[in-house]
């Protein structure tokens, strides 16, 4: 092995001090549940209820924007069996639900995602026994 100058000594420990930082917080970024209280947003069913998070624009061609939307759920609350008026993606960020579809029938919890079709049906619960949210993303055509 060469033997290595100061000056490359040097910008080593530099490049390698200013790295560590990035190294030691490199972690996935988690995302923060809103707490809600009992009358936030519009009630849809008993103990369900939707808050309005804003309309951005889409970078999607087949859709104009995304509406976002939370829908909270107290322990046990249902929405019955719904037709879906848009495609949606649905992200559980608080609780555990069961979500039966036309075909299916399966159980989500928090961090976990599924996808909802115009024109189809589907109905949660929430079967856990704190408050949980729905984070969806409702996809407005073009």
């Amino acid at each position: 092995m060469k033997d290595m100058n100061r000056r490359s000594a040097l910008a080593l420990g530099l490049a390698a001090t200013a790295a560590a930082p990035l190294l030691t917080f490199a972690s996935p970024a988690l995302a923060k549940t809103k707490e809600y209280g009992p009358n936030d947003g519009k009630e849809l069913a008993p103990g369900v209820r939707i808050v309005e998070s804003g309309t951005f624009k889409s970078d999607i061609p087949a859709y104009k924007s995304i509406n976002m939307v939370d829908i909270v759920f107290q322990p046990g609350a249902v929405i019955p069996e719904t037709m879906m008026d848009n495609d949606m993606l649905c992200y559980i960020t608080a609780g555990e639900f069961t979500i039966k579809k036309p075909d299916r029938e399966f159980k989500i919890k928090e961090g976990e995602m599924y996808a909802c079709a115009k024109g189809k049906t589907d109905m949660a619960t929430n079967t856990s026994s704190v408050v949980g949210i729905h984070t969806i993303g409702i996809l407005i055509p073009a």
